[in-house]
């Protein structure tokens, strides 16, 4: 299976079931949630809100290329076994907030650390601020499920984890960050970047 079918099959699988959990545990919007509201319109909300993205949101494509092990957090010997060239293809759906804030749903497949497939899938939200001269930066959080075959033999798992980006509207460099997952050297620490762009 190539890195694009990946793609597909993970946003198949998982959109419906695993981003719509994610959705859930994000901010949907940028309004308080109400404390009346009730499971069912709980549900509604956001079954809308990824229907809104799914069908008006901007199509866009993501290419990975780099991901960066932290130097305290692994060896120089460890870094040279590893692979930082992450790369990888995806496909993304953006809309914007009222308040003229980022939400997304995006599927991705990138050569990990051990240069073996890995599948993620999952929603974005991003406060932007606006730069001036047609630039802007974010900073965010992504719920998403990934796939890799060194964690839970390869079945997916969920994760939530912070996303920055700068650049324009229709073009950005992005990165998010996997912190050290425990005390002992040699586990997280990896900053992953990749470069969106819109294609309509």
């Amino acid at each position: 299976m190539n890195y694009s079918s990946a793609v597909l099959v993970m946003l198949i699988i998982t959109l419906p079931s695993g981003a719509h959990r994610a959705a859930q545990a994000m901010p949907a919007d940028d309004t308080p949630l109400s404390t009346s509201s009730t499971d069912a319109s709980w549900w509604s909300r956001d079954d809308d809100k990824l229907r809104h993205i799914v069908d008006d949101g901007v199509a866009s494509i993501v290419l990975s290329g780099y991901a960066r092990h932290g130097r305290h957090t692994y060896t120089a010997e460890r870094i040279r076994e590893l692979n930082e060239k992450a790369w990888g293809l995806g496909y993304s759906k953006i809309v914007r907030t009222t308040s003229d804030n980022e939400e997304s749903l995006y599927g991705l497949a990138i050569s990990d650390s051990h240069y073996k497939p890995q599948l993620m899938a999952g929603y974005l939200h991003q406060w932007m601020q606006p730069l001036g001269h047609g630039y802007e930066a974010g900073v965010g959080l992504t719920g998403l499920l990934i796939s890799r075959a060194d964690y839970f033999s390869g079945k997916p798992f969920p994760c939530i984890l912070p996303v920055v980006s700068a650049g324009t509207r229709k073009t950005k460099l992005m990165a998010a960050y996997v912190p050290r997952l425990s005390r002992s050297k040699g586990n997280g620490d990896v900053l992953l970047m990749f470069l969106r762009a819109e294609l309509d």
